[in-house]
């Protein structure tokens, strides 16, 4: 028997009007088409309950209203079901109600085949920020992969880069080290939406699922996050806005070195510090690099947890006057190279274990190389270290544009 939807149970005529007027996600898009695609369809869902419609409505009990008895398993990204795990803290398997829950962000990163036994079609829905290390579009590719392999059909419901979909920025990855906060060759800042890289990744590197991306309607690639009508739904607990996203691309790099990266504040990867850092002589230094888009304050912290807990900081918080000025690549290069010159012997990269990488450098997994790190350590100016990194930028920019889907 097919999937009966009861649609109007669910959303009144007002709604149904307004999801053919305003910026659809993927999730809003199925809703208008009242699931026709997934009629009759055993379920299994990668979410969290973060990623939500644009009426705030999570992905997941839209699922469970729409298609009760269908939705046979959910697979969690990092954070967990509830997107409130701390970063790297494994989580275990789980259910909610009587749906059975697989992580993938503990003893195992990927799906087992017999997870996927049963299952009619995959449905991907993850609020991706738009850049390299976070690890929500490594774990859609490694569920892709597994699909792939089992034979099972994947849709994803897409949605608007939060970054804009114009700016690609950074060095795209060296595949000597691939790891789970990149596991292809794509730049740090990609300009792509999930549907668009998993289109990509999985046409050039041959892992040829059947894949179905539910395009976002209202979208073009020059908005960014505050550009559009949606809510922002925290996806994970250190990126609580829109501009976190707009700083996170460069900022995160201080994971891989002893300076915090703001977690434990309110204020993550805005704030940054630690206790040997004069404020003043950090924001007089970084004045010098005449970084566009975004304005510097000295500032004392002390985080909760995380590096330096209940410790007073001295550092700096980002003000962002203008992200579409903004290029956080060079912004975390720029801090990382203030700090190395103003504090070298208090500076130091983080060494592995990190993101389940044990031999290779933090840093170096996150930037995508060692040669960046090794030009930093050598003084080398920032325009020096971007310009090593553009012939592997313009043949990603070239690559990419066979898989835009948004003009």
């Amino acid at each position: 028997m097919g999937m009966h939807i009861d649609y109007e149970r669910n959303i009144d005529s007002f709604a149904l009007f307004m999801l053919y007027y305003r910026m659809l996600t993927g999730i809003d898009v199925l809703i208008r088409e009242r699931f026709r695609r997934l009629r009759g369809r055993r379920i299994a869902l990668c979410t969290s309950y973060a990623v939500c419609d644009s009426r705030s409505i999570p992905t997941i009990e839209i699922f469970k209203r729409q298609s009760p008895g269908r939705l046979k398993a959910v697979f969690a990204p990092e954070h967990g079901l509830y997107a409130s795990s701390q970063d790297q803290i494994p989580n275990a398997d789980s259910i909610d109600g009587a749906i059975p829950v697989y992580s993938q962000y503990g003893p195992r990163l990927a799906p087992s085949r017999q997870m996927l036994s049963g299952i009619d079609t995959v449905v991907i829905d993850l609020f991706d920020i738009g850049c390299r290390y976070y690890t929500f579009l490594w774990s859609a590719i490694l569920l892709i992969k597994e699909a792939a392999d089992s034979g099972v059909p994947v849709m994803i419901l897409d949605r608007p880069n939060p970054l804009s979909g114009t700016m690609v920025q950074g060095p795209v990855l060296d595949p000597a080290y691939s790891s789970f906060v990149g596991l292809y060759p794509i730049p740090i800042r990609h300009g792509m939406t999930i549907g668009e890289l998993s289109l990509m990744i999985n046409q050039e590197f041959g892992i040829n699922a059947r894949l179905d991306v539910v395009k976002t309607t209202g979208w073009n690639r020059i908005r960014y996050f505050h550009e559009t009508s949606l809510p922002w739904t925290i996806p994970s607990p250190n990126m609580p806005s829109e501009t976190t996203a707009y700083v996170y691309p460069g900022m995160c790099l201080l994971e891989g070195t002893n300076v915090s990266e703001g977690r434990g504040t309110t204020r993550p990867f805005e704030l940054f510090g630690a206790p040997w850092i004069d404020p003043a002589k950090l924001v007089k230094s970084l004045s010098r690099f005449k970084l566009c888009g975004v304005n510097f304050r000295p500032v004392y912290f002390q985080p909760t947890f995380h590096k330096f807990r209940g410790r007073r900081c001295g550092g700096a918080q980002l003000l962002v006057v203008d992200p579409t000025k903004l290029n956080p690549v060079r912004l975390g290069l720029a801090v990382i190279s203030a700090l190395r010159r103003l504090y070298p012997a208090e500076f130091k990269w983080r060494p592995p274990p990190y993101e389940h990488e044990r031999v290779k450098m933090p840093f170096d997994i996150l930037v995508g190389n060692n040669w960046v790190r090794q030009d930093l350590e050598r003084g080398a100016t920032l325009p020096f270290i971007e310009r090593q990194w553009q012939t592997g930028l313009r043949a990603f920019l070239k690559l990419r544009r066979r898989y835009l889907l948004y003009k």
